[in-house]
């Protein structure tokens, strides 16, 4: 009875890890375009001769918020429904998740104000 109790553990432990539907190197890749896209612009707003100090400020606050604030927000989100709901929501998928509307949220900001 004990082997059977940790048998099924085991094949628990084993399907959870194996849930996640997106591996960790697109999320990784997502990660680094998402901070690539964030600081695009400040390079171009500093040749063009804009103040550092006000380039300094706004990257303070746009590149944590698109790179942090988004996919903790789908994480915080994903823990909630699966607490609330019962739903089985991967964390990494969420954090992916994240990270893909970041980045087309910055790209759809970049289309608009260029």
């Amino acid at each position: 009875m004990n082997t059977q109790n940790e048998k099924h553990r085991a094949e628990t432990q084993q399907d959870s890890q194996s849930r996640s539907l997106v591996p960790k190197g697109i999320t990784i890749g997502l990660a680094v375009f998402a901070l690539v896209l964030s600081l695009a612009g400040y390079g171009f707003r500093l040749m063009v001769g804009e103040d550092v100090g006000e380039v300094l400020r706004h990257a303070a606050v746009i590149v944590p918020a698109f790179m942090l604030g988004v996919p903790f927000l789908f994480w915080l989100g994903s823990r909630l429904l699966n607490k609330v709901k019962g739903m089985h929501i991967e964390s990494w998928n969420a954090i992916s998740l994240g990270y893909l509307t970041s980045c087309i949220s910055m790209l759809w900001l970049m289309g608009t104000y260029s």
